[in-house]
């Protein structure tokens, strides 16, 4: 049996440098080096030595156009970055599954059981059973393994935890007991149903679907069985921009029901309109249906439909305008788009007393008005603001942001080209 400094002593080889160079970006290998020899040695505290340890790697996600289209079967524009949640596995002889994921109590549970458990709502371990269902039913093996975890993807950070670590745990089970060779539209398709049915959490596919197809794409939702997924090439930090991701410390806990309310307001007026979601249906229906549809549905699903319907049509033109080079209309776009969540869509905030992303996103404006764009960052009320910074700003604004949220609230991010990728050592 190989010690575990000698899989450690593997990392420094070309082959594992270049591995990790490539996930993580030019001159980070040295880093995550040490993180993923931090990560080994805990295994080996938790479990003792191992034959082999895989350990499986999914990115956060950064979503740059299409706010809340996803569950609408809308389109979207989104990216893996260079943060991510990271396992090192082993299979078990039995269906026990032991994890330990760093800053919190180790879980323990048997996979003999698959089906949702009411108790396990909004916990890992109902993500975990969930993943071994989606799994199983899709015809591929599972079994018992032991994990130790940590994740540069911060909850609440809004690049969307919870997704990294679904994606992931299809990694682990994909490894471990199949060939690694999963389509990550199946690893981002059984990821959302653990999210929906066993953590409770009413997500479009938006989410996993970038952390599992990785590097910077366009999709497609009008048919959700199968999602049209469009890889684009565009490097934002050879054209002198930063992405920063900017984190105002909201919580999102007791959010659920906030959340819950934008698909529930969108579809109550597509069903005005004799259909399940809005796609398809047009600004001139929902205005010239104005009045019936207050009553029906109240002012603001009608803004909300508004918000879906101009949102959709605006990430086409968005990924026009990276694939023509003209980033100064791509910007005019990003800005738009988050005009609209504001105004129409009412994802900024929840209780006026309590406005952090509209005070972030007014001194994105002022500091970035006529030079970068700035727009809410996922799913709102709580989280994050996206931010294109031109470089030679990047230091000056994350200082402003510091001053206003905090040491370590923003995240100067890297589109990561791959999804769930696996290390064996």
């Amino acid at each position: 049996m190989r010690s575990i400094q000698e899989m450690i002593d593997r990392l420094n080889e070309p082959e594992y440098e270049a591995r990790l160079e490539a996930l993580y970006g030019k001159g980070q290998a040295g880093r995550q080096k040490e993180r993923y020899a931090a990560l080994i040695r805990r295994y080996e505290k938790e479990f003792g030595p191992c034959e082999k340890l895989y350990l499986i790697s999914a990115p956060g996600r950064t979503e740059i156009g299409g706010n809340h289209t996803d569950h609408n079967n809308g389109r979207v524009l989104a990216a893996a970055v260079n943060l991510d949640t990271l396992c090192a596995a082993a299979p078990r002889e039995d269906a026990v599954v032991s994890f330990h994921s760093e800053g919190y109590k180790p879980i323990q549970l048997t996979l003999d059981q698959l089906e949702p458990q009411a108790n396990e709502k909004g916990t890992t371990r109902g993500l975990i059973r969930g993943v071994a269902s989606g799994m199983k039913n899709a015809g591929y093996a599972i079994g018992g393994f032991n994990a130790v975890v940590t994740s540069t993807v911060a909850s609440g950070s809004g690049l969307s935890s919870s997704a990294a670590l679904e994606v992931m745990l299809t990694g682990v089970l994909d490894a471990l007991y199949n060939r690694f060779d999963m389509p990550y539209v199946l690893r981002a398709q059984i990821s959302q149903r653990a999210e929906n049915a066993y953590f409770g959490k009413p997500s479009g596919l938006l989410d996993q679907m970038a952390s599992a197809a990785g590097g910077l794409v366009t999709v497609d939702f009008r048919d959700n069985a199968h999602p049209e997924v469009h890889p684009l090439k565009y490097d934002f930090g050879r054209k002198g921009y930063t992405l920063v991701v900017t984190a105002t410390g909201g919580t999102h806990a007791n959010l659920t029901d906030h959340y819950a309310a934008i698909p529930a307001e969108m579809k109550q007026v597509a069903k005005h309109f004799g259909q399940k979601t809005l796609r398809g249906i047009t600004a001139d229906q929902v205005c010239r249906e104005a009045g019936t549809l207050r009553k029906e549905a109240g002012d603001r699903a009608v803004m909300r439909a508004m918000h879906f319907i101009r949102e959709d049509e605006r990430v086409p033109l968005e990924v026009e305008a990276l694939e023509q080079d003209r980033l100064p209309r791509f910007l005019e776009l990003v800005i738009e788009s988050g005009r609209s969540s504001f105004q129409y869509l009412q994802n900024v905030y929840v209780d006026n007393r309590d406005q952090s992303l509209s005070l972030a996103l007014c001194l994105a404006e002022d500091r970035l008005k006529g030079e970068g764009a700035w727009r809410i960052h996922g799913g709102g009320f709580a989280g994050t603001i996206l931010s294109f910074v031109p470089t030679d700003k990047t230091e000056s604004f994350v200082a402003m942001m510091e001053n206003a949220f905090g040491k370590g609230c923003c995240h100067e991010l890297n589109i990561r080209p791959e999804g769930a990728a696996c290390i064996i050592l």
